[in-house]
């Protein structure tokens, strides 16, 4: 019986001892803390890949060291499964546990319970690939995650600087190689090749799109964005802006995703880049997430979220769909969470089901699987479209009875593959908008006028301790502390077509608070009203309340 390399593992973990008085938490998004405080964290989740492989036949694990979208000095570790897909949901007790090891001897004892308890057979190999985005503290994280494959003695393979859904393909990429499920050549240049082939056949014959400008948030899409541009050509021209991957603090400052998403403004940056009527968007750090945008003919911002992208690509879907002969066939649908604008899920729901769960991808990706297509994008513009396995078989075997349904039935089969099935891409997905776009003639105007969105405000209110806050219904309602929502309800009802709810963070001792309502000041007003609440609620000092509260 082969036995935990327990003296590998202690000659290494001593020179990645735990700080006293720290405590990490895998969450959605993996670890993620200041990098300076990481290097613990990375020694241990060496270890766990290599034993996580091994339990799951040598199948081969991935990680990814980023940050995605938080500020520079930040840093973060996440495990990808075989398909991948997210970390198993139990698995992340257990890294969180073994983060938490005081000291070597706890680690060891730790590893040895989890081994045990999961009956993990140590004679497997362990097989991982990793890679990090651009961040300075990267390489340094990446030797402390060396380390703790080395411990394991794992086949380790590095795929260096890239984005995180090039990491999630090549994880599935390399486990169905040489299979009948084969998702493509497990290197980032079979992912480039497979997403702009499929994104030139779907486009053939429509008239050139004018340029697109991409915002790649100074970041590693940066990167992957240049390449992408040549492999594409003629067929749509980028504009890449905010390439500094170099310049130390430019990481998702004042551009991005998310900057843009919160800001609800345009980066500075494009502000002498943009032409009214021009399309623009932006990644974030890793470039898992996708926002656009334009400016109108007076040069007012509009933005084109991830309910936008949902909107536009699940209509697409549905119409190629029936086109091809396979409505009732085919079971498309739609999965959101509670930030979905109330706008985007009247007009969706018109269209298709809608279901709605807590916030988080790996609820939105699990949800999305019980569909035969299922598409969600979260509002901060991550998402993908997932197609089973039956479904695909369908689409390889189907026999279409007119050149209309043998049309849109190539058209989806290529959308199978400029799609990345295994997580949010915001490459992958722009690349589907930009599909669409094409097809349906579509300039950000005419995209934009599907549905007008609700004015809402996001606030966030800092308490001592989050876990008092608890809620249901998908996280629209709470439940405890007792008798708050109950306050809630009866403001809201106070405002014409009003809607607030308000969840703890997952990652932050905050409570996050949004609101819609039909007027733009309404939406202000009852997110500062709530806030309100939920500040005297915890008891916060009266005269420390924000005044925009009042």
């Amino acid at each position: 019986m082969t036995l935990l390399p327990v003296d590998a593992i202690r000659a290494l973990a001593d020179q990645h001892q735990k700080p006293a008085n720290v405590l990490f938490q895998y969450g959605t998004a993996g670890f993620r803390t200041l990098g300076s405080a990481l290097d613990p964290v990375m020694f241990r989740v060496g270890v766990l890949a290599a034993l996580r492989s091994k339990k799951l036949d040598s199948k081969t694990i991935g990680v990814m060291v980023t940050a995605s979208h938080n500020p520079e000095p930040d840093n973060g570790v996440k495990l990808v499964d075989p398909r991948g897909e997210m970390l198993e949901a139990s698995w992340e007790t257990h890294a969180t546990n073994v983060a938490n090891a005081p000291t070597t001897d706890a680690l060891i004892d730790a590893l040895e319970t989890l081994v045990k308890n999961l009956k993990i057979d140590l004679s497997k190999p362990a097989k991982v690939v990793y890679a990090r985005d651009t961040r300075p503290s990267g390489p340094a994280l990446v030797a402390s995650l060396e380390d703790g494959l080395k411990a394991l003695g794992a086949d380790a393979r590095n795929a260096g600087v890239t984005t995180t859904p090039v990491l999630h393909y090549l994880v599935r990429a390399i486990n169905t190689k040489g299979t009948k499920d084969s998702y493509g050549d497990d290197t980032e240049e079979g992912y480039l090749e497979k997403l702009s082939s499929a994104f030139k056949q779907l486009v053939a014959g429509k008239p050139a799109l004018p340029p697109l400008v991409i915002d790649c948030a100074n970041g590693v899409g940066a990167i992957v964005g240049q390449k992408l541009a040549r492999h594409l050509g003629n067929s749509l021209e980028l504009q890449l802006a905010n390439t500094a991957i170099d310049t130390l603090g430019a990481l998702n400052n004042a551009c991005g995703a998310d900057f843009v998403k919160t800001q609800q403004k345009l980066p500075p940056s494009l502000a002498s880049v943009l032409t009214p009527g021009q399309r623009a968007c932006s990644l974030d750090g890793d470039a898992d997430r996708l926002i656009y945008f334009y400016l109108d003919d007076h040069g007012q911002f509009h933005m084109l979220d991830g309910d936008k992208i949902a909107a536009l690509v699940a209509a697409f879907v549905v119409e190629l769909t029936k086109s091809a002969g396979l409505e009732g066939k085919i079971q498309v649908g739609i999965v959101q969470t509670a930030y979905a604008n109330g706008g985007s899920t009247k007009y969706l729901s018109e269209r298709l089901p809608v279901k709605c769960v807590p916030t988080g991808v790996k609820h939105l990706h699990h949800a999305a699987e019980h569909y035969d297509i299922g598409v969600y994008f979260e509002a901060n513009g991550h998402g993908t479209v997932l197609f089973s396995p039956e479904t695909l078989e369908t689409l390889s075997t189907y026999q279409p009875s007119t050149p209309a349904q043998s049309t849109a039935l190539t058209h989806l089969r290529n959308l199978t593959n400029v799609i990345n099935q295994t997580v949010g891409d915001g490459l992958s997905d722009m690349l589907l908008v930009e599909a669409v776009l094409a097809h349906k003639s579509y300039s950000g105007v005419e995209w934009n006028s599907l549905y007008v969105d609700l004015p809402n405000r996001l606030v966030k209110v800092v308490v001592p301790d989050r876990s008092i806050f608890k809620t249901e219904d998908a996280e629209r309602r709470l439940v405890s502390p007792p008798g708050l929502q109950a306050k809630l309800d009866e403001l809201v009802r106070r405002y014409e077509g009003g809607r607030s709810f308000v969840r703890p963070s997952g990652t932050e001792d905050v409570v996050r608070v949004y609101a819609e309502a039909t007027v733009r000041s309404q939406a202000d007003e009852l997110a500062f009203r709530v806030a309100g609440l939920v500040y005297d609620e915890v008891g916060g000092d009266p005269a420390k309340r924000p005044s925009e509260f009042l």
